[in-house]
């Protein structure tokens, strides 16, 4: 008699906008069917945020020549696009009747641009902007407010963690010392980097981090040519209990190769 365990599918960061591939949110979906449907174990999926890139709303790129063609209807189509692969993919005909224990999201500074479109136009835009556009809840995603911590199982997620005294993100390059400040385990998306530690208490426990924030097949610019460089793909907590959990990553590579029988490289014509 199997023991009925508890899983979480941590889905980093996927900036997904118009232009770029979307083939990996078909991947991903596809696997956690394929690795969880028909078990009895309950698999709660969480998504870290900045789904959507939204790039017509930067405010960074506010009266550059990069924002020619940008176009807010464009970004929304884009994000539903890539939601709606991300469900083909998770209840194609062999998994139709599955669905996980909880799909939640927790929203990231990118969507968060839209609100801040409508403060700064609020007469024009309140009540025609807002979060009520995104697909999220249409495909039975949960979604939770910019910078809303949840918690499942122990383990805090949000899409980064603040500084009580600034507001600014927890970081630095030390995750032990991440982990004591927040205060838990936690799992958190925003930086384009894959880390994770742990620490013991007094007693015994493990409290362990997950900064994971890239998922996505398109390089971005700002990043510059050496910035590109880092690590993709989703998490898998096994085991989930009280906080502790076993971590498997699964690359993009791995899933590509899985999903289109070729190397990632190959899938993008790079050499």
């Amino acid at each position: 008699m199997s023991m009925q365990v508890t899983h979480h599918v941590f889905i980093p960061d996927q900036q997904m906008k118009p232009g770029v591939k979307l083939n990996h949110m078909r991947w991903a979906g596809q696997y956690i069917a394929d690795t969880f449907a028909g078990t009895k174990n309950k698999v709660r999926l969480i998504n870290a945020g900045d789904g959507y890139d939204f790039p017509s709303l930067s405010s960074y790129d506010k009266g550059k020549g990069a924002m020619e063609g940008r176009r807010y209807n464009k970004d929304l189509a884009a994000g539903r696009e890539g939601l709606a692969l991300f469900e083909e993919g998770l209840h194609d005909h062999e998994h139709k009747l599955w669905e996980p224990e909880s799909k939640d999201v927790t929203l990231g500074n990118h969507e968060y641009r839209i609100l801040r479109a409508v403060e700064q136009d609020v007469h024009t835009l309140e009540g025609r902007m807002g979060y009520h556009e995104l697909a999220y809840e249409e495909f039975g995603w949960t979604m939770h407010d910019f910078l809303k911590v949840i918690k499942h199982d122990g383990i805090m997620y949000s899409h980064y963690f603040a500084n009580r005294g600034t507001g600014k993100p927890i970081g630095g390059e030390n995750i032990k010392l991440r982990i004591r400040k927040i205060g838990g385990s936690f799992g958190q998306g925003h930086e384009q980097t894959f880390d994770t530690g742990m620490v013991y208490t007094s007693d015994g426990r493990r409290m362990q981090g997950l900064v994971s924030g890239a998922f996505y097949l398109h390089e971005e610019d700002y990043l510059g040519p050496q910035g590109n460089a880092h690590w993709r793909g989703i998490q898998v907590l096994h085991d989930v209990r009280r906080g502790e959990y076993d971590l498997m990553s699964v690359s993009m590579d791995y899933l590509c190769r899985r999903y289109e029988g070729k190397r990632l490289s190959q899938f993008l014509g790079r050499h």
